[in-house]
């Protein structure tokens, strides 16, 4: 018996052996050539450098307004669809591990002890054994590559949780400079309006004194009404921007937040490097998930020519059995159980080869994809730097706009309260300044506004996070 239950598990052990070295019928992943330059268009810009790890580290090294990194952390704490894409990392998480766990034979431990009588004889039996229950041995890594499978799910879910971060600073980012600009417009408005309603006044009273005309004090009404409406158009916008920004960051704004700042005139955030290698984008969160879908297709096709082959199972028990408990562990109470199965497709109607080109087919078109995200990011990208170079110089002669528009207001109102110029060049000055500082409130947020652009195209902030990769794998 002891001979026997010696060969036993030399045949087990060796059976193990050779299931770890066994071969996978996964194809061999390359990844495909990116369809796109190797650089970027170089755009002149006179704006600071700053080096690309110290920028792209982290989302506060971008952000350099105080109160913003405020409301982006208030919103990666509370918002909701974010606490649903780590659920789900964590969910595809258990998920792989499960499928790993099959890779190895599930044991269970059992034991009886019974006792009967009958016809004045007593009987008793015990028994312990350990086995497990069709364990599939992996001599052609089907399951191998269902866990592979599995991993690079699991890895793309964690690339669309950080995409859902970096898409939630950036909706944070955009609320905030809509609010800004609305407040900045708003003032501007008010100061408008204020001048309006002094030029209408001036005019009725010259009108009463019978040295102006009422047509003089219908166009300064008329001006000072359409001013007014806006004024009430972006005291609207503004409280409903603070109440977007609210829903954004998931609770109110935090005690002392100043509630009537307006878009300043430095900049918000660090300016990315001229320069940048297109090969950045490859660690894009989106491009990094849709390679992950990728190789997660690659390894479902070697499920999927596994499945070709005959699986080998095995149930597999030993034990000790006796007549009564006390003798339970003597010897020659040993038992053991070995009863490998193998299972052969003969018939299946061509259910397996239409699996394969399923597997192959679903593959392509994940390649596709891939090369159609890259193509997409390199395009965002692209667009973001020509806007941010040109934005410099648009900014630059809407500041040179409002001085030639405040000058040019200054003298007209000098010149029509002297009696030197018509109401009607003054009416065109008041109108001219309104719209170039409107305009140059407008450029300025946009302009910010494609900084966050321009660093969600990018990426954001994926260097801490691409650890991710390299625990998953253990």
């Amino acid at each position: 018996m002891n001979k026997r239950f010696a060969i036993g598990r030399i045949v087990a052990a060796t059976v193990t052996v050779f299931a770890l070295g066994a071969c996978t019928l996964e194809p061999h992943y390359e990844r495909p050539a990116a369809p796109m330059p190797a650089s970027y268009p170089q755009y002149e810009s006179t704006s600071a450098q700053a080096p690309v790890a110290d920028l792209l580290a982290d989302w506060r090294s971008f952000v350099q307004d105080s109160y913003l990194r405020q409301l982006i952390e208030l919103a990666l704490n509370n918002n909701r669809d974010l606490r649903q894409a780590a659920l789900k990392v964590a969910q595809y998480e258990a998920e792989y591990r499960i499928v790993r766990a099959g890779l190895g034979p599930s044991i269970t431990a059992s034991g009886t002890h019974s006792v009967s009588h009958q016809s004045g004889t007593t009987t008793k039996s015990s028994s312990l054994e350990l086995g497990t229950s069709a364990w599939e041995i992996d001599f052609f890594g089907r399951i191998r590559s269902l866990k592979d499978q599995a991993l690079e799910q699991y890895l793309s879910t964690d690339a669309a949780r950080r995409s859902t971060q970096i898409s939630l600073i950036s909706t944070t980012a955009s609320e905030y400079l809509t609010w800004l600009s609305d407040r900045a417009l708003l003032g501007v408005t008010e100061r408008t309006v204020a001048s309006y309603r002094d030029t209408y006044e001036t005019t009725l009273r010259a009108a009463n004194l019978g040295s102006g005309s009422m047509e003089d004090v219908q166009s300064a009404r008329t001006s000072l009404t359409s001013a007014m409406s806006s004024l009430a158009a972006y005291r609207r916008a503004v409280e409903q921007d603070r109440n977007n920004l609210i829903a954004v960051i998931g609770c109110p704004l935090p005690d002392g937040f100043p509630d009537d700042r307006a878009l300043p005139d430095e900049p918000l955030f660090a300016t990315v490097p001229e320069g940048l290698p297109s090969t950045l984008l490859t660690e894009r969160p989106d491009i990094i998930e849709a390679e992950h879908t990728l190789k997660s297709a690659n390894a479902y096709v070697g499920a999927a020519r596994a499945a070709f082959f005959p699986s080998v199972s095995l149930t597999a028990t030993g034990g000790v059995a006796s007549s009564g408990l006390s003798s339970l562990f003597k010897a020659g109470s040993g038992a053991w159980a070995f009863a490998p199965s193998i299972s052969v497709p003969v018939f299946e109607f061509g259910s397996l080869r239409a699996t394969l080109d399923a597997a192959e087919i679903s593959k392509n078109i994940y390649i596709a994809a891939y090369e159609g995200t890259i193509q997409t990011a390199f395009k965002e990208v692209s667009n973001a730097l020509v806007a941010r170079a040109t934005y410099v110089d648009q900014t630059a002669a809407d500041a040179q706009y409002v001085d030639a528009a405040q000058q040019y207001y200054d003298i007209a109102n000098s010149r029509f309260r002297g009696g030197l110029d018509s109401f009607l060049t003054l009416l065109t000055a008041q109108r001219t300044l309104f719209s170039a500082q409107t305009q140059l409130v407008s450029d300025r947020a946009a302009q910010q506004t494609n900084m966050v652009t321009l660093y969600t195209a990018l990426g954001g902030g994926w260097r801490k996070d691409a650890e991710v990769e390299e625990t998953a794998a253990k």
